[in-house]
C-alpha cells in the first residue's frame, strides 16, 4: 500500500526528541510541494508568499491557515499584509525542519 500523501498525513507531536531533517530528506519533500515553496538560505525553514487582491481576501486566506495550524497542533510564523501573506514553517522545538512543516504546507496548497 502506497504511503499517503502530505496532504492527507497529520502531524506528529514533536517536543525536541527528534533530529531536524537532513538537507537532502528536505529537499525530497519540497519537490512534494507547489513550486512557489522554497527552503530559506539556512534551511531551517520553508516559505512562500501568497499574493491577494485585497485585504479582506488575505485575511480570510490567514484565517484558513490557522484553522489549518490548530487542527494539526503545528503552527507557522506569519507576515501579514495589504495584498500578500507570507508563510514559514519551521519546527521551532528543534531548531529546523521536520516532516510536520511539509504536512501543514501542502494543506496550505
Amino acid at each position: 500500500m502506497p504511503e499517503p500523501s502530505l496532504e492527507q498525513r497529520k502531524c506528529q507531536p514533536c517536543e525536541g526528541d527528534v533530529s531536524p531533517l537532513e538537507a537532502d530528506a528536505a529537499k525530497e519533500l519540497l519537490g512534494a510541494l507547489h513550486a512557489d515553496w522554497s527552503l530559506t538560505d539556512d534551511g531551517k525553514s520553508i516559505v512562500r508568499r501568497f499574493e491577494f487582491s485585497g485585504f479582506n481576501r488575505t485575511l480570510g486566506f490567514v484565517n484558513a491557515v490557522g484553522w489549518i495550524a490548530n487542527t494539526e497542533g503545528h503552527h507557522p510564523d506569519l507576515e501579514v499584509a495589504y495584498g500578500h501573506c507570507v508563510v514559514k514553517w519551521s519546527t521551532h522545538a528543534i531548531d529546523g525542519l521536520s516532516e510536520n512543516d511539509f504536512i501543514c504546507a501542502a494543506k496550505v496548497d
